[in-house]
């Protein structure tokens, strides 16, 4: 039958299938129940069937959620075939996803990239459609690879297309897709359509039914045969009760006119996490104690509620599905429950699950049965499925206690998952119970646990390292290690105060734990930058050496090396975390580690770093839900367009961070957002402003103070208090710096205030100061010795010792060229014509051309790295890199991978003008 009203959506899906082999693409189809987006979708199918397309499709059930990566099972089956042929990683994560295999927990980023892997190479043959139904109802596992895979279809020939609810959440509506909605039909479609299904209508029912349906194309279709059975005109059911409610109610009152044993078939079908007809029929004979057959579900068919196949079971609408069990009494429920227990005795996690349901009161050993179910979902990365497993133990079970070890095991799970209202819902019944202290502590722990314990409900710094203090006294050093790492995480945040940060240490030094455990050399880091950072940086010599062999490890020896103004470690120690956190798929963890990288590297003028690890990490922040990591990762973009002279892009980023860092007082966000203002303000001349951006981070009670990071901005500081008439200002905050310096060796603080005292300094004192920076070891910090040449031939040229001037002022230049620093590398041009020396001009920069996700991929090919590599490293299918690759050739004057290297070499080329 032809669809009636649907024209619009008709064409725009006929759109996006006509065009899937240029651009693919994931569109959401959303809708109240009944509206027609299933019709739709079977469009779709038909379309791409003449098309030559292969269509995939899955489908959400209510009674499937738990069970882990069930919708992608069924939505990857007919090609599984094609994961032998994955890189050995990815084949592993996707079979033991799966089911096919046996292996480590996969993580759920990992399973993606596998999966669009496959299906990158299923649509070598031919494109494909992708088709998701009910994707609300989808279990989590799958819903994420799907997010996942529907950002990265733009360069595939693929895509998907969803159904979701109207009022029902869904990972894949999180994604930020593009979707079309859809509305209940207008008037005259309306009529149509039911003159179409219910030809000779009296016309009081007629006008009923019409006034009942208000254009949803379900209730049009269905709405007559309930008025038909009544045998009159008047409303099927009470008008009050929503049009959902009512069409339930129609089909429940289908159902009861059914023979008994089809009604016991219908309802054992509805709560099948399986449309598999034999398990049906073999239910249905265990509980009716006798061989059932097909017959039985005959007048189902017949009464339009189901449909069947050689060895599928289909309800014609998930309403009907879920109608049944709602009017079912509650024995009859767990019967049905009981029935399909029996019958899955090879299956344990369903059959767990449905003797669960076939259980009244409370029951340790089907208890036990979940939590075994729920190891299991986690072995699989099924980590939601596993936190309704132990949901469901914990209402099982028959000691509170062990109900509250299930609720706060489930909790902390839910955390992983980023599921903020699941955790909120099990702390709370969590905190009905009487618990242990050390169940409290791990409530308090778990609270606290997203957006690194900045909601106002959960513990402070100090509570927190109270907690970790007590745990461990009883004897758990793991957890006690987790919350003092929270302490700590609080504190690189927030701003607890100097008592609250000298309680941490005092916990941490009492902690039975070596002070050179990488985690406990972090939370040091973070907790007291100053006054421990002496102790922090010989701590990461003497580790540095193993660093690479563990990826967790290396990124907890960045973040401290961060702290402590180490950029050149920090940059070292998070490139070699990055490698193994991609393999392993925990891109949670690779957003941080590429944040503490583009921060590092900006500090060191290594934009051709920063720039693409600061595009990853604010775009991995956004799709990890991250919101602090993304907003930190925007304001490091913001800070590089500065330094590039692009201040219109630095003032739109550096709001954009600053909206994330306000909405919770997120300090280094806030802080580094002054970096990027202050840079901008120092590029355009505006010195006052850049001088009251930057002073802001020394003032303790402004949002963007933060401990560490307002030492290592110390040089743009000066430049502009110099500038703005502010050098008394500058030398009362350089007073206190000169203090911390007595307190650590950090070579960032070092480094500035040895540029301070020499721009600061009156008379001829400064020659002195000036050469005693450039003596300094500078190594791996070029943007620092670039800074204190163009100062120092500066100085020696206002003195009128020109000649001696310019050579420090064209190194600056050449530097800042190679840097790609433009608004320095002019200011150096500016000096020199000032000395009586003209520049070459800067010649555009090959870089400059590309997009920061083109330069990362650049980068990689350059370094000899196949397109399969790449992907694997960016998380993209092999095809989409090659897409890219296309595209940057012709930026960069280049026709083959082989000469990108010298495309994008530091060394800068000049044209033959001057300026």
């Amino acid at each position: 039958m032809s669809l009636f009203g649907r024209e619009l959506e008709q064409k725009q899906l006929a759109e996006l299938i006509d065009g899937v082999r240029d651009r693919g693409g994931a569109l959401l189809v959303r809708g109240e129940a009944g509206v027609g987006k299933s019709a739709l979708l079977a469009e779709v199918g038909a379309l791409s069937g003449t098309s030559r397309m292969r269509v995939l499709a899955t489908s959400g059930a209510e009674s499937e959620e738990h069970l882990p990566y069930a919708g992608l099972h069924q939505l990857l089956h007919p090609i599984r075939a094609g994961i032998d042929g994955l890189p050995g990683a990815q084949r592993d994560a996707l079979g033991a996803a799966l089911g096919l295999a046996d292996g480590a927990v996969p993580e759920v980023y990992l399973v993606g990239l596998a999966t669009l892997n496959l299906l990158s190479e299923a649509a070598a043959d031919a494109p494909l459609v992708l088709i998701a139904e009910d994707v609300h109802w989808l279990d989590r596992s799958s819903a994420e690879v799907l997010a996942f895979v529907a950002r990265r279809l733009e360069s595939e020939p693929i895509v998907l297309i969803a159904t979701v609810r109207d009022g029902v959440r869904s990972r894949l509506e999180e994604a930020g897709l593009p979707s079309m909605r859809v509305e209940r039909l207008p008037e005259d479609a309306a009529a149509e359509l039911l003159d179409a299904v219910a030809p000779g209508l009296a016309p009081a029912v007629r006008s009923r039914v019409l006034n009942e349906a208000a254009g949803n194309p379900l209730a049009l279709t269905e709405l007559p045969a309930a008025v038909a059975s009544l045998g009159g005109t008047d409303p099927v059911l009470p008008a009050v009760l929503p049009l959902t409610a009512r069409l339930e109610a129609a089909f429940t009152a289908r159902v009861a006119g059914l023979p008994a044993e089809t009604r016991t078939s219908l309802l054992i079908a509805a709560l099948n996490d399986s449309g598999s007809l034999a398990e049906t029929l073999d239910a249905t004979g265990w509980a009716l104690r006798t061989e059932a057959g097909v017959a039985v579900l005959a007048p189902s068919v017949d009464a339009r509620l189901i449909e069947l196949s050689a060895d599928t079971l289909t309800f014609r609408h998930p309403l009907m599905r879920s109608a049944i069990p709602q009017a079912a009494q509650a024995g009859e429920v767990q019967r049905a429950h009981r029935a399909l227990a029996e019958t899955l005795s090879g299956q344990p996690d369903r059959r767990a699950w449905h003797r669960a349901g076939a259980t009244a009161g409370t029951d340790e050993g089907v208890a036990a049965e979940l939590e075994l179910a729920a190891d299991r979902a986690q072995r699989r990365g099924g980590v939601a499925a596993a936190v309704a497993a132990l949901r469901q133990a914990a209402r099982l079970s028959e000691a509170p206690s062990r109900r509250a070890e299930r609720l706060l095991r489930a909790a902390d799970l839910a955390v992983e998952s980023g599921r903020r209202d699941v955790v909120d819902q099990l702390l709370g019944e969590v905190a009905r119970l009487e618990l242990s202290a050390r169940q409290r502590a791990q409530a308090t722990w778990i609270r606290g646990s997203f957006d690194d314990g900045m909601r106002e409900d959960t513990a402070g710094p100090l509570e927190l390292a109270g907690l970790a203090e007590s745990v461990a006294a009883d004897g758990d050093l793991e957890l006690a290690a987790r919350i003092l790492w929270g302490a700590g995480m609080r504190c690189f945040w927030i701003e607890p105060g100097p008592a609250a940060r000298h309680g941490i240490l005092t916990v941490a030094d009492r902690l039975p734990i070596d002070g050179r455990d990488p985690g406990m050399v972090a939370i040091s880091a973070y907790v007291a930058p100053i006054e421990r950072g002496r102790a922090v940086l010989t701590a990461l010599g003497e580790l540095a050496g193993g660093a690479g062999a563990d990826p967790q490890v290396a990124r907890f020896l960045g973040s401290a090396a961060l702290q402590v103004g180490a950029f050149d470690l920090s940059a070292r120690f998070s490139a070699a975390a990055l490698p193994g956190l991609r393999a392993q798929g925990r891109l949670g963890l690779l957003t941080r580690a590429l944040a503490v990288q583009a921060w590092s590297c900006v500090r060191l003028g290594d934009l051709v770093t920063a720039l693409p690890a600061a595009e990853e990490a604010g775009r991995l922040g956004e799709e990890t839900n991250q919101p602090f990591m993304h907003g930190l990762a925007r304001a490091v973009q913001a800070e590089i367009a500065a330094l590039r002279g692009d201040y219109q892009q630095a003032k739109v980023l550096a709001a954009a961070a600053e909206q994330v860092g306000l909405a919770a007082g997120a300090r280094p966000v806030l802080a580094t957002v002054q970096m990027a203002r202050g840079l901008a303000a120092l590029g355009e001349g505006r010195y006052p402003d850049a001088f009251a951006e930057l002073r802001r981070m020394h003032d303790p009670a402004d949002p963007a103070y933060q401990l560490a990071l307002r030492c290592y901005a110390i040089a743009e500081l000066a430049d502009a208090a110099i500038r703005s008439d502010q050098a008394d200002s500058m030398r009362e905050i350089v007073r206190e710096l000169e203090t911390f310096a007595l307190s650590t060796s950090s070579p960032a603080l070092h480094i500035g205030l040895r540029y301070v005292r020499a721009v600061l300094a009156e008379g001829d004192d400064a020659e002195e100061l000036f050469r005693a920076a450039l003596a300094a070891e500078l190594t791996g910090w070029p943007l620092e010795r670039g800074r204190v040449r163009l100062a120092f031939g500066e100085w020696l040229r206002r003195r009128r010792r020109v000649a001696e001037s310019r050579p420090h002022l064209r190194a600056a230049r050449e530097t800042f060229d190679a840097l790609g620093l433009i608004a320095w590398s002019e200011r150096a041009r500016a000096e020199l014509r000032a000395a009586g020396e003209a520049s070459p001009r800067r010649g555009p920069d090959a870089r400059d051309q590309l997009t920061a996700h083109e330069l990362s991929i650049a980068q990689l090919a350059a370094d000899g790295l196949t397109n399969r590599e790449i992907g694997q490293r960016l998380y993209l299918s092999h095809r989409t890199v090659s897409t890219h690759l296309h595209r940057i050739f012709p930026k960069l004057g280049v026709s083959s991978r082989a000469d990108l290297a010298s495309a994008l070499r530091l060394e800068m080329t000049y044209t033959d003008g001057v300026t």
